[in-house]
């Protein structure tokens, strides 16, 4: 008989073996597997008699020979061992998710980075502006924040362009808002290289090339 057909026939389903020895052994297996006594759970204390046991004869067969006598075990139950190492596993992937997190902000606004700061000037165009601006160096680029008071807010197509400019009078675009008051900016290119920052009014039928019409003007320095 083969191994499916007695699997079958002690599952209840399927023809009996023809071989009376096949009979016999199947019926023999079904007696074992139906026996409750061999599905019974063992004495939780089960395990720790066995190591008591085991102590005490070390100790009766080597009194002196230095052995500690087996110290009392606890064996977690299996459901609150997994528990544990999905809380250990769960806790380590926090753990990672914070230093990359905190290695993250600390590279790109700790201590070590580059800060350039500029303080602008009004011009003949806005002569009671003026503003602050601070560039620091992240992963991205320069992040730059600036604060600008006595510009008139612009809407309707009209609206201000922040740029950053080299000595060579090429500049390069870093924004665009409609007020002054805590503006964040980008900007792909070094303020080292390009050390002048300027504001221009600008009307969207007049593209993205700079108007001349500069507002607000200053050189950019290194802090830090």
């Amino acid at each position: 008989m083969s191994q499916e057909d007695r699997i079958a026939y002690l599952a209840g389903v399927g023809d009996p073996p023809l071989s009376s020895k096949d009979i016999a052994e199947a019926q023999r297996l079904q007696n074992i597997l139906s026996d409750e006594a061999l599905w019974v759970e063992p004495d939780p204390d089960l395990e720790q008699r066995v190591v008591d046991l085991i102590g005490s004869a070390a100790s009766e067969r080597a009194p002196d020979s230095g052995i500690a006598p087996v110290s009392r075990i606890r064996t977690p139950r299996p459901r609150r061992r997994k528990y544990t190492l999905l809380g250990i596993a769960a806790a380590i992937i926090l753990a990672a998710g914070l230093a990359v997190g905190i290695s993250v902000a600390v590279s790109n606004s700790g201590p070590s980075a580059r800060k350039f700061a500029a303080t602008l000037s009004g011009t003949q165009l806005a002569p009671g502006a003026s503003g602050k601006a601070t560039l620091t160096q992240t992963s991205s680029g320069w992040r730059i924040h600036l604060d600008a008071i006595g510009l008139p807010r612009l809407d309707n197509g009209r609206f201000y362009q922040a740029w950053l400019k080299n000595a060579a009078g090429r500049a390069i675009p870093i924004g665009t808002f409609n007020e002054g008051r805590d503006v964040m900016l980008w900007a792909g290119v070094p303020p080292a290289d390009y050390g002048t920052m300027t504001v221009t009014r600008q009307t969207a039928q007049g593209g993205p090339a700079s108007s001349g019409q500069v507002v607000l003007v200053g050189p950019t320095r290194r802090v830090r």
